[in-house]
Formats: C-alpha cells, structure tokens, sequence
C-alpha cells in the first residue's frame, strides 16, 4: 500500500468505530430478537470509519471533500437499491427472515433507512482501495472507448440481459448484476454524464478494480454481519448454492463486482438528471499517477 499522508484520525472516525463496535455486539449478542434498528447506525459507523481511513491516506475523502454531497449519497442510494428488490420480486433469489414482524410501512421504511448505506460504503471502501499500491501500479489494460458501436452493443446486451432475465428467472438470473450496468452507461455517456468508459477509453482500468475490491470488502462485512443479525435476508440460488461464506454462496460473491459497476452508474445518472454536474468528479477512485 503507498505511503500514509501525514493527518491524524479525523474525530468522526474513532465515533464511526464506536458505532460498529456497539452496534457489532448489540446485533449478535441480542440473537433471536428484533435488532433492524441497529443495521443503519452500525453500517454509518462502517462509513465513517473508512472515510476516515480515506481522509488519513490521500488527505481528502467523500466526507471531507463535500458534506452535502455524502448526504446525498444516501439520499441515491436508497432508491438504487428498491430497483433491485423490484427484480428480486421476480428472481426470488433472496428474502428476510423476520419481514412478517413489520407492516408494509414500516417494512418499507426501516428497509430504505438500511439500504441508504449501500453507496457510501461501496464508493467509500473503493477510494479506500484506490490508495493500495497494487491497484495504483496497475498497467494499461485493453482499450474500450466510449464510441457508438460499443454503445449500441452494451444498451442493446443490456436490454436483451434485462428481457430474458424477466422471462427465465430461473436460469437467467445472474443477468441483474449486469443488465442494469450495460443499460444506464451509454445512457451516461450520451447525456455527458461521468462513466467508467471515460477511464477504459484510456486503457485505465483502476477505477474498475477499485470499485470491485470495494464492493468485495463491502460484501464480506454485510454477509458476516447478517450472519447471526435478525431480521436477517436468505439466499435461495438456484445451482450454486453450495461453499457458502456465510449466508451467501461462494459464487454468488461475484455478483458484487458487477454490482460496483451499477452503483457507479446509477449514482451518476441520478446526479445528472438533477442537474448537479459538479459532482461528476466527486467520487475519486484513483491514487497516484493520472
């Protein structure tokens, strides 16, 4: 990993520990009974304390670098996440244990308040991962530059991945860690918005990796918080669900890298049609040499 910049743990890191500490042990040690209250602020502790980590590493982070903007991505992500659960309605590939305790309204409310969480710590844990040397070091891939025909084939895949996903939920179902992806990126590029096709026209590849290395990290602390919480969500795979890392298949962790990838481009889109161009350049996954 490079070199720590030279600043001191920022406050809210050591108050985002505490968070995950307090809340890590409330979740599991209160086993067998209702404990969704403590997801969000457990999760908000997660936050904190990787942009702290960011902040220490390269001297800025999301936090540091624009407050509103980090609100706002909880605000995004929420409803990033509701589009998956309304494939989910379709592929039936996870459901919570403990959702019958709720009403409708407050399913619905404590669910958005836990899934506001998703794009800070994806897109924090990825600039984190953007300062490893291994990723900053990384060498010119292949070239994939942003021009019509490869639009056309990715809206065009994208569209066909999202069809036959609907239709054969059963055997297509990997398809909605890639559908929405292939889809919202030409949609990006044609509306000037920011897209990763703007660094793999290049032959940049780091922000890739870096969003997939954070996504992994993020998926790692969500199977293994999940694990003994309660309400808690249930993988039903079909095909591969065998060597499981706790709750989730060893398999179905791939679903994260593309998964990174949505997030990203869902942020940008909704950044876009509101009209906030400036945060185009907010998210900041590269280190080093440009």
């Amino acid at each position: 990993m490079i070199g720590i910049v030279k600043k001191r743990f920022p406050f809210y890191g050591w108050f985002g520990l505490g968070l995950v500490i307090v809340f890590w042990v409330l979740n599991w040690s209160l086993s067998g009974l209702r404990t969704h209250w403590g997801f969000f602020p457990m999760w908000l502790g997660y936050c904190l304390t990787v942009d702290a980590l960011v902040s220490v590493r390269k001297g800025s982070s999301l936090l540091t670098r624009s407050p509103l903007a980090y609100l706002g991505l909880f605000f995004i992500s929420a409803p990033s996440w509701w589009l998956f659960e309304i494939i989910n309605w379709r592929t039936q590939n996870w459901f919570y244990d403990g959702r019958q305790y709720f009403t409708d309204l407050q399913y619905f409310l404590f669910a958005s308040l836990s899934f506001s969480t998703v794009m800070p710590a994806v897109f924090g844990t990825a600039e984190l991962a953007g300062t490893f040397n291994w990723i900053i070091k990384l060498k010119q891939g292949p070239i994939l530059r942003p021009c019509t025909s490869v639009l056309c084939f990715l809206l065009a895949t994208g569209c066909t991945m999202l069809i036959l996903l609907l239709l054969w939920p059963l055997y297509c179902f990997p398809f909605v860690w890639a559908s929405v992806d292939f889809i919202i990126e030409p949609i990006n590029v044609r509306l000037k918005n920011r897209s990763l096709l703007d660094f793999t026209g290049k032959g940049d590849w780091r922000p890739v990796v870096a969003l997939w290395t954070g996504c992994l990290i993020c998926g790692f602390f969500w199977e293994m918080w999940n694990f003994y919480s309660y309400p808690r969500w249930i993988y039903k795979v079909p095909f591969v669900g065998f060597f499981h890392i706790f709750e989730m298949p060893l398999l179905g962790y791939c679903g994260y890298l593309p998964f990174s990838l949505e997030l990203f481009a869902l942020y940008h889109l909704v950044a876009g049609l509101f009209g906030t161009k400036k945060l185009q350049d907010y998210i900041q996954l590269c280190s080093g040499r440009t």
